[in-house]
């Protein structure tokens, strides 16, 4: 009996200290969203993402707050020799955000940071059939650690960023990738809102993703970039991209699928235009 006074004592205080955190950071987060927004950082985002300049006010007022709430709890380190500057950050994080426009979640979950390179990055890699390990170096635009970072090439981001029309965009790709990656495992379905949400998601997602191996395969042409047909959560990264950068032809061409992620990011940029 003894010993359960101080084990008891010992839980409160740490429940206590998870609540004082908790609180502390809805309160943190509420100040954030509505602080006010540098014009230069406004500047940047006008200049780089001309997505930005579509969204309706009250959209563009929102992702102001969720643009401070992102700098102030993502760590941007710079990479071979990269010297890391708002305009990065504001850059970045402003895609990124359109992720999480009119959703509960005011950030990613896991992500702690993002890493910058200046440009396209050498990666090592290691494969297996089973009886052979392969080491080897990929060329990169980006890529999201599952329990790690996001790594950027800048040159891809804003190049990606300004052709509004091509549906290859690195930052909305791989912080896609940050969602899908938010219960553990990168399989092409995020946490949804409800349960009964996911039978609907996988019919449609599942025959979407046929339908591009399909037309991989016949060597067709496609409103989603053919990269998607790698994988499933690779598929999910693609139709990302495609839903914000070609909605129209998305939401005409395969309405279920456009439904499905206009449910999901809770926008319709169909309309935005």
């Amino acid at each position: 009996m003894p010993i359960a006074i101080p084990v008891i004592l010992v839980l409160g205080l740490v429940l206590t200290f998870f609540l004082i955190k908790r609180v502390s950071r809805k309160l943190r987060h509420k100040r954030l969203l509505a602080a006010p927004f540098p014009e230069d950082w406004k500047q940047f985002i006008r200049k780089n993402v001309p997505l930005y300049n579509r969204l309706p006010d009250p959209l563009t007022d929102q992702l102001h707050g969720l643009v401070n709430v992102f700098i102030n709890q993502a760590n941007f380190e710079g990479c071979g020799g990269l010297q890391m500057t708002d305009e990065i950050r504001v850059t970045i994080a402003a895609q990124a955000c359109m992720l999480l426009l009119n959703r509960k979640a005011l950030y990613f979950r896991k992500l702690r940071t993002v890493l910058v390179y200046p440009h396209t990055y050498v990666a090592k890699t290691v494969s297996s059939n089973g009886t052979v390990t392969i080491k080897g170096q990929s060329v990169r635009l980006g890529e999201s650690w599952q329990n790690g970072p996001v790594v950027l090439a800048w040159d891809s981001v804003t190049g990606g960023t300004l052709n509004i029309t091509d549906a290859r965009n690195v930052v909305l790709h791989e912080f896609a990738h940050q969602l899908d990656q938010e219960d553990g495992s990168a399989d092409g379905a995020p946490i949804l809102e409800r349960r009964s949400r996911y039978t609907t998601w996988a019919r449609v997602l599942s025959t979407e993703y046929e339908f591009l191996q399909k037309k991989k395969r016949k060597h067709r042409r496609t409103v989603l970039n053919k990269y998607g047909a790698t994988n499933p959560a690779e598929f999910f990264a693609v139709a990302t991209e495609t839903f914000f950068e070609k909605s129209r032809q998305m939401e005409k061409r395969h309405p279920e699928l456009y439904d499905e992620l206009k449910n999901y990011y809770k926008l319709d940029p169909a309309k935005w235009v």
